[in-house]
């Protein structure tokens, strides 16, 4: 979308204005400090993980490595993903070994996938804004203090980057903002959990959430690696659709906006009609935004119509 080099340095800035921002209010109050210091420190360590990519580059490999200790100390402080909801009137609970275990796949997975967001200006930024609303509104009205918290210094932090990631963007987040966000994000989506149903959460986060999976299933059909690099995410097909990237970012954050809306209605909903309806949006999806029809129409004029002999 640029023609110029970018600086993408604005994690460092918005990230540590909210973590020091944050310092201020815990040290003021005794009590928030000894609860979630463990909570703070693991959003320092992925921080320092994207700074690193940013700076120097890291493997994929490292960056799971960050996210991996980061969670072992918010499993320490009992931030974990106890239970996958209530199907047909029964609660199912995960077995004790694989609290951790399926803790650290949803927070590396959906951290990644705010990652892979990132891909116009302005875009992460503002279906975050949207997603990060939605938990302060469940962490206010359960006297959640860390949701809410985290929100209130997050959100406006992230309007300041927007003045200067807004379309035509003069920095980007880069993967200390994007990580971090995501990472953010993730602990208010855990913690979320134990106030509405998971499946509920899952649709506040759904854009990152569907975009990733439809494009790794994507990738899949195709025969390549789930996690290789292409440029068919939703915001590159919308783009390539309406060629105006304001448009795009809009019109993307309206569609987050609207899953929010109905993963707030769907709080206490049995979780099993709600998986079903998010699995029927994903094929939605899947099929809505799949280059290849196009490509098959013009390869099937191309090379006009197939005949084919039965023998008898």
């Amino acid at each position: 979308m640029h023609t110029k080099p970018i600086p993408r340095g604005a994690g460092i800035a918005f990230v540590a204005s909210a973590l020091f921002v944050s310092l201020i209010l815990i040290i003021t109050d005794y009590n928030q400090l000894s609860r979630y210091i463990l909570v703070y420190l693991a959003i320092l360590i992925v921080f320092l993980g994207g700074v690193l990519d940013d700076r120097k580059g890291v493997t994929p490999k490292m960056k799971f490595l960050f996210i991996f200790i980061a969670t072992i100390l918010l499993y320490s402080n009992g931030i974990a993903i106890e239970t996958l909801g209530k199907y047909l009137g029964h609660e199912l609970f995960l077995p004790g070994i694989l609290v951790f275990p399926f803790t650290f796949i949803a927070i590396a997975g959906f951290t990644n996938a705010l990652n892979l967001l990132d891909g116009l200006d302005g875009l992460a930024g503002t279906v975050s804004i949207v997603m990060l609303g939605a938990f302060m509104w469940i962490g206010y009205i359960h006297h959640d203090n860390l949701m809410v918290m985290l929100s209130v210094i997050f959100i406006p932090a992230l309007a300041a980057f927007l003045l200067f990631n807004w379309h035509p963007a003069k920095i980007f987040m880069g993967d200390s903002g994007s990580l971090t966000l995501g990472f953010v994000i993730s602990i208010l989506a855990v913690k979320a959990t134990h106030y509405i149903s998971p499946t509920a959460v899952l649709f506040m986060l759904a854009i990152p959430v569907l975009d990733t999976f439809v494009v790794m299933t994507r990738r899949i059909q195709r025969g390549r690696s789930p996690f290789s690099a292409d440029k068919n995410h939703m915001h590159h097909i919308l783009f390539n659709r309406y060629e105006d990237v304001t448009y795009t970012v809009i019109l993307i954050v309206y569609i987050q906006v609207a899953f929010t809306m109905i993963g707030y209605q769907l709080r206490d909903a049995d979780d099993f009609l709600s998986l079903v309806l998010f699995g029927i949006l994903f094929f939605i999806f899947l099929n809505l935004l799949d280059q290849r029809k196009k490509r098959r129409k013009k390869e099937k004029k191309r090379n006009g119509p197939s005949i084919r002999f039965k023998i008898l």
